[in-house]
């Protein structure tokens, strides 16, 4: 089978972009057609000024939603990237590999590291050197796949660049990646500002829809979402994108066509009211999920633990392999571990 990672950053609270964008997909579809790892990407989480108690409580509550959206440990495997040290050991290596100017160009930095600097903020190292350790995540698994938006493209590109330069240069070790559009994945905007993704991280959500945001904040939310001039409801991305955002998110919900559902509204009222009452019954299931996750942690913690072996033993070979591969003196212990293999 396949292999396929994917993970997700505990930057902020998980959203409804978050879910009908992918993890519903890797529920229903990624984790029965592929061997497939799921990860909470805690250690992305540190490359911007962060809370430590923050970002604890939320890789907690990331893993636990994974779950709640219907990975099932049996069929995948669910862990927390800092809790397997082959994510850091491979970056490492990667970083002897790649170069400033790659590093530089990537777009998503260009953005954040100005971002900090109009803030006053300064710009950590590791914001610059992250997309290194994203290619780790993937190339210490011999992932062949990497679902990904158009945002993380170049990210997926880079590790496939590290992959071919480290196999040319010091032999066959890497699998590399293709990256892959998610098929059928909805594209859900921010309900305020509809040209904007509808992402974690903001600091404040009256156009965010989260995930365990209760059903009467989810109809306010959806009731007071940006549409635009006019009075009828049509489906036109480029001219009436708040509109489309709804529409699209209805369809997402209920399995319909948008362009199709924008002839059965006359009024941006009715529509509102119905994409609401969709939301909250695509959520209702995650929450009370959820809700008995929480009342279990010592589930969770196991099945993080019992992941994170699985991991370890998926990644540690290939990693060891590379750094023979680069040159550096295999440890004594490891060398008898593998032996005992």
């Amino acid at each position: 089978m396949t292999r396929v990672f994917s993970g997700v950053k505990p930057t902020g609270h998980l959203t409804l972009g978050n879910y009908l964008g992918a993890m519903r997909r890797w529920a229903e579809v990624d984790q029965h057609a592929a061997d497939a790892l799921f990860c909470v990407v805690d250690l992305h989480a540190l490359t911007v000024d962060h809370d430590p108690a923050r970002v604890r409580r939320l890789s907690r509550q990331a893993a636990t939603l994974l779950l709640a959206a219907g990975l099932d440990p049996e069929r995948c495997t669910v862990f927390v990237q800092s809790h397997v040290d082959e994510h850091a050991r491979l970056s490492y290596v990667l970083e002897c590999v790649a170069t400033d100017g790659e590093m530089r160009r990537m777009i998503q930095y260009k953005e954040k590291a100005a971002r900090e600097q109009r803030r006053g903020g300064s710009v950590r190292l590791s914001l610059l050197t992250y997309p290194v350790l994203m290619a780790a995540d993937i190339l210490a698994y011999g992932a062949g796949e990497v679902p990904v938006g158009d945002d993380q493209r170049q990210h997926v590109e880079l590790a496939r660049d590290l992959a071919v330069r480290f196999n040319q240069r010091y032999g066959l070790t890497f699998v590399v990646p293709r990256a892959t559009k998610p098929g059928v994945a909805a594209r859900v905007m921010n309900l305020q500002d509809p040209a904007s993704k509808m992402g974690k991280s903001d600091d404040v959500g009256p156009g965010i829809v989260y995930l365990l945001d209760e059903p009467d904040v989810v109809r306010k939310k959806v009731m007071r979402a940006v549409t635009d001039s006019g009075r009828e409801v049509v489906y036109d991305r480029e001219a009436r994108p708040g509109l489309a955002n709804l529409l699209e998110i209805l369809a997402a919900c209920t399995g319909g066509d948008p362009e199709r559902l924008s002839g059965a509204y006359s009024s941006y009222g009715e529509l509102k009211r119905d994409t609401a009452e969709a939301v909250v019954e695509v959520l209702r299931p995650v929450q009370d999920r959820h809700k008995e996750l929480c009342a279990d942690p010592a589930y969770v913690e196991r099945v993080l633990r019992e992941g994170a072996e699985r991991a370890r033993g998926m990644a540690r070979p290939r990693v060891d392999a590379a750094y023979r591969a680069i040159g550096l003196l295999p440890a004594a212990e490891r060398e008898a571990a593998g032996a005992g293999v």
